[in-house]
C-alpha cells in the first residue's frame, strides 16, 4: 500500500469537506475539553479533601461552668477530660482553647462581617478541646465515647460543615461530565456524517479502484484516517482550551482561594496527566465510529 497515495486522499477529503471538518474539530474539542475539565475537577476535589483532612478536627465543647471558671484547664473536671482524650488511641493531638481565645478566633474568621462580631459576646462561645484524629474520616469515634462525658456540652464535627461544600463541587463535576456526554454524541454524529459525505463525493474514483483490484480495506483507509486526524486535532485544541481555562479562570479567578488553602490547586502537571487520555479517547472514538460507519452505511 502506497503511503503517499493514502496521505493525499486524506488531505483531499479534509479540504473537500472543510466546513464539516471544522465543525467536527470544534465539536470534538468542546466535548473533550469539557471531559478534561471534569477530570481536572476530580483532581481538584481530591486535593481539596486531602487539604482539609490534614487540618480537620473535632471540637469537644465544654459546659458553661468550665468555660467561665477554668480558663487554663486546671480544675479536675477539665484535666480529667483532657487526659482521657490524650490517652485515646484514636487521637493524634489535643489543643485546649478557652472562651477568650475562641472569641478572638471568631473575630478573625468573621472580620468581614463587623455587625455579626458586634452582636456576639464572649459568653456565647464555649471553651473547647480541638481534637485531631489519626483517622480524620472517622469522627464518630469521638462522638460515641465523649458525648455524655461529665463536662462535655457537645461535639462539633467539622466534617459536617464540609459535606455541602464537597457536594457542590461534585455537582459541578457531574454537570461537566453530562455536558461532555451530550457533546460527545454530537461529535459521533458529525464523524459519521463526515465519513459518509466524504465517501459519497469520491464514490466514482473508489469504484474504479475496486474494479482494478483494490481491496475494501485499501479504499476505506483514507476515510478512516480522516476521522482519526480530525479527532486528533480536536483533542489538541481541547488541551489548548484546558491550558487557557487554567490560566484565565483557575489561576486568576480562584488563585486567591488556592493561596489561602480554601481549595486545592490544579497544576500544569494535572493537565499533562489528563492530556494523553483525551488524545486516546479522541483517536479511539474517531476510529471506531469511522469504521462502524464504513461497515454499515458505505458500500465501497
Amino acid at each position: 500500500m502506497r503511503a503517499s497515495f493514502v496521505l493525499s486522499e486524506v488531505l483531499t477529503g479534509l479540504r473537500r469537506n472543510v466546513t464539516m471538518t471544522v465543525a467536527m474539530i470544534l465539536t470534538t474539542a468542546v466535548s473533550l475539553a469539557t471531559l478534561g475539565g471534569g477530570l481536572l475537577f476530580v483532581r481538584m476535589i481530591d486535593k481539596t479533601q486531602d487539604l482539609y483532612l490534614d487540618v480537620l478536627q473535632v471540637s469537644v465543647n465544654l459546659v458553661d461552668d468550665v468555660s467561665a471558671n477554668d480558663k487554663d484547664c486546671a480544675q479536675e473536671l477539665c484535666t480529667d477530660l483532657r487526659s482521657s482524650l490524650e490517652s485515646d488511641p484514636a487521637v493524634e493531638s489535643v489543643t485546649f482553647e478557652n472562651r477568650d481565645a475562641a472569641f478572638e478566633r471568631f473575630k478573625r474568621v468573621f472580620r468581614a462581617q463587623p455587625e455579626l462580631v458586634k452582636l456576639t459576646r464572649p459568653e456565647s462561645l464555649p471553651a473547647s478541646f480541638h481534637v485531631k484524629l489519626k483517622q480524620p474520616d472517622r469522627p464518630e469515634v469521638i462522638a460515641q465515647v465523649y458525648t455524655n462525658k461529665p463536662g462535655v456540652k457537645g461535639i462539633t464535627d467539622q466534617n459536617k460543615f464540609l459535606e455541602e461544600f464537597f457536594s457542590l463541587l461534585n455537582q459541578v463535576r457531574n454537570l461537566a461530565f453530562f455536558i461532555a456526554l451530550v457533546m460527545a454524541v454530537a461529535a459521533l454524529l458529525l464523524i459519521s456524517n463526515t465519513v459518509q459525505v466524504s465517501a459519497y463525493t469520491r464514490r466514482t474514483e473508489v469504484g474504479i479502484m475496486r474494479l482494478v483490484g483494490a481491496t475494501r480495506w485499501y479504499t476505506q483507509l483514507p476515510f478512516l484516517l480522516e476521522a482519526v486526524v480530525t479527532g486528533l486535532v480536536g483533542a489538541l485544541v481541547a488541551v489548548g482550551l484546558l491550558v487557557g481555562f487554567k490560566v484565565w479562570f483557575l489561576d486568576s479567578v480562584l488563585g486567591d482561594l488556592v493561596s489561602r488553602g480554601v481549595i486545592g490547586s490544579v497544576e500544569a502537571l494535572d493537565i499533562v496527566f489528563v492530556a494523553p487520555w483525551l488524545l486516546l479517547t479522541a483517536v479511539g472514538i474517531s476510529a471506531i465510529t469511522g469504521y462502524v460507519t464504513l461497515r454499515l452505511y458505505v458500500r465501497t
